[in-house]
């Protein structure tokens, strides 16, 4: 049997005070591969925390985390950055994209700890740049680049490594309803690839497409 992308046991995350925060209260979820989730709250309410849990940007206070069935509480920091770059691809809002880089090299710059060498890792970017319709835009730099190429980048990025998680945050906050509607297209191709996707938005209409949604209010995962 297959082990869950993701699963929280009792999973919480407290900040030392005074007076203490308790930014996600002891947390059991489980999330099964190809699953597309949409995590939904209004600001303050935990949904940054809950992505540095699950992409292995935090540790949890408390509770148990396993990441494709590897218990990634117990490994040591180097570990966990190497189990976060094999197993997790993340999108952001801002995108993140080195502007001195051309497009091809931002997205092989995702191998570079974790794949082959140097042109087998550019045949890849360019494998996956088509994959999200920018192989003609491969040599152009993100200040070239229209806001939803960028973002078509970042995704191309966070695929390159074949990651068991595609964890995206905000992904069309910097994007106009027109744009923001074929970046969650692609999404949707991805999802439909088999790709495990969570998408982190306070957004009513993004978090509609997905078929699964996990609330977060101050603190409290419900779904």
């Amino acid at each position: 049997m297959t082990a869950p992308v993701v699963r929280f046991d009792a999973v919480a995350k407290t900040y030392p005070g005074p007076p203490p925060v308790h930014a996600l209260h002891a947390a059991d979820l489980t999330i099964e591969r190809g699953e597309y989730v949409a995590v939904v709250g209004p600001s303050g309410s935990g949904k940054s925390t809950f992505l540095n849990l699950v992409g292995l940007l935090d540790r949890p206070s408390s509770g148990c985390y396993e990441l494709d069935g590897i218990n990634v509480g117990s490994l040591r920091e180097s570990d966990r950055s190497a189990v976060r770059g094999r197993r997790v691809g993340f999108v952001f809002q801002s995108f993140h994209l080195l502007p001195y880089r051309s497009a091809v090299e931002n997205v092989a710059l995702a191998q570079l700890y974790t794949g082959p060498p140097g042109p087998e890792r550019r045949q890849t970017a360019l494998a996956v740049l088509d994959r999200v319709g920018l192989a003609h835009r491969a040599e152009a730099l993100p200040t070239m680049l229209s806001g939803g190429e960028r973002q078509r980048v970042a995704i191309a990025r966070a695929l390159a490594n074949q990651p068991s998680l595609l964890l995206c945050d905000e992904p069309t906050g910097n994007l106009d309803s027109e744009t923001a509607a074929t970046v969650l297209a692609l999404l949707d191709e991805v999802h439909a690839a088999g790709f495990t996707v969570i998408v982190i938005t306070h957004d009513a209409e993004v978090a509609a497409r997905s078929p699964r949604r996990i609330t977060i209010r101050d603190g409290v995962l419900h779904g």
